[in-house]
């Protein structure tokens, strides 16, 4: 597949590294040459120097061979412009990242895919809602769900005294239809579990399992169930507003921003929301503020760092519950080390997203686990299919990936080594990034 990216920021960089590492022809175009330093270099792809609204610079670009073209510049016109050209030079799919939430819409995305523009997709939206379900389910790391809850995915860092620890795999103890275990993240290290491993304090583990049982694998996992009713938030960022409008009415929520202009303007488009002009990374400022007595705390400034320090302060002054966006991927082992809470970057949310426009086999969804080096794919049995023709265990699945459910006639189950895939059933495969190609071999 020829794919042509514009815009070498965050999002467009990874996304790029990600993709090369496949059987892709990848372009990465920017404005900015020193944005494009090293990468063809280092990374299996070509990258050009040029605007993205040229249509020169997309002609030598190759945009009339591209099978997807994507445009995420952090301007929104630039990369509407962009698809909308490249749809009228040769492009087949196009792609752009935006800010308004309006053009979501049914009636609005219509109107923009008439024009060109194919796919929107809005990172601070995806990351606000993982956001609020971090908020929801306040004593998991992350939490997933696949058609309409039918499965949900919970990770969560299990502690000394929890009835699953110490216990193989080949002991029949996990054997009991209510959960699977997909995945443990151990230290620095992601173990998909075989006879012989065990769940120890201090891991993140991942299971999939039905809503109806969601209080079962807490219970398993010792966690202690409670709600968020108040929420303070550092930085007055598009994902902090955007998290606000999903949040139910009843969160007492309060914005800290030490932006005075920023304030004014949060007060402007908020309502039943407290606003206060003041440095969150000041200590004394957090306690000023009644950090003390709120459920969680949420850091979505544009600081990694800060967001870190602060969400590791919160949990120090007894929140029960922490956020942080952390965009440096660098720092996202750092965070979990220091077991701040739940981590959120919006890039890995955004590429997640892109990169199940590039498969082949009926995937409706592809999800990035922060803290785990691995994605989780809902995949459509389509008939003829491989992965259709025998029971589980007797198809040779690739190292590296684990079925943990399907979801057949809206009904979720847990899948077995005994359990036979049909065509139409939806299956939820836990797969390292490198290995998706070839689980996807199965489905087509």
């Amino acid at each position: 597949m020829k794919i042509i990216i514009v815009g070498a920021g965050e999002v467009g960089t990874h996304l790029a590294k990600l993709l090369a590492k496949e059987n892709h022809e990848i372009t990465l175009l920017d404005e900015n040459p020193d944005n494009l330093s090293d990468l063809e270099m280092n990374y299996d792809l070509l990258t050009g120097v040029g605007s993205p609204t040229s249509i020169e610079s997309l002609k030598e670009a190759g945009v009339a061979q591209a099978d997807l073209f994507i445009a995420v510049t952090p301007y929104e016109a630039v990369n509407m412009t962009a698809c909308m050209l490249a749809t009228n030079l040769g492009a087949k799919k196009t792609l752009a990242r935006i800010e308004n939430y309006e053009y979501l819409q049914p009636a609005n995305k219509e109107f923009f895919h008439s024009l060109g523009v194919d796919y929107l997709i809005l990172p601070e939206n995806l990351a606000a809602q993982e956001i609020v379900e971090a908020l929801r389910y306040p004593w998991l790391r992350q939490t997933l769900s696949f058609h309409d809850e039918a499965l949900i995915l919970l990770a969560i860092k299990v502690r000394e005294g929890a009835t699953i620890l110490n216990r193989k795999f080949n002991s029949g103890y996990f054997d009991h239809g209510k959960y699977r275990v997909v995945a443990i993240r151990h230290k620095n290290s992601t173990i998909i579990p075989s006879g012989n491993d065990e769940i120890q304090a201090g891991d993140i583990v991942y299971f999939v399992t039905m809503k109806e049982n969601i209080d079962y694998v807490r219970e398993q996992a010792g966690k202690k169930v409670f709600q968020v009713k108040s929420v303070m938030i550092m930085g007055g960022s598009r994902i902090a507003q955007k998290t606000i409008q999903y949040l139910p009415d009843h969160f007492q929520v309060k914005i800290l921003d030490r932006d005075k202009e920023k304030c004014y303007q949060l007060a402007e488009t908020l309502s039943n929301v407290l606003i206060i002009n003041v440095d969150g990374r000041n200590v004394e400022a957090l306690r000023a503020e009644g950090i003390e007595e709120v459920d969680a705390f949420v850091a979505t400034t544009a600081n990694s760092e800060a967001n870190i320090l602060a969400c590791l302060e919160a949990k120090r002054m007894g929140v029960k519950k922490a956020v942080a966006e952390v965009e440096n991927i660098d720092y996202i082992q750092l965070a979990e080390e220091l077991d701040i809470g739940t981590v959120i970057n919006k890039k890995l949310i955004a590429a997640s997203y892109i990169y199940q426009l590039t498969l082949d086999a009926d995937v409706l969804d592809v999800r990035n686990l922060t803290s785990a080096d691995a994605e989780v794919v809902e995949f459509v049995a389509k008939a003829g299919s491989k992965i259709t023709k025998s029971q589980i265990k007797d198809i040779r699945l690739p190292e590296n990936v684990n079925i943990g459910g399907i979801v057949r006639d809206g009904i979720g189950t847990i899948a077995y080594g005994n359990t036979q895939i049909l065509p139409g059933d939806h299956v939820i495969v836990f797969c390292a990034a490198s290995t998706i190609r070839k689980v996807e071999s199965l489905f087509n």
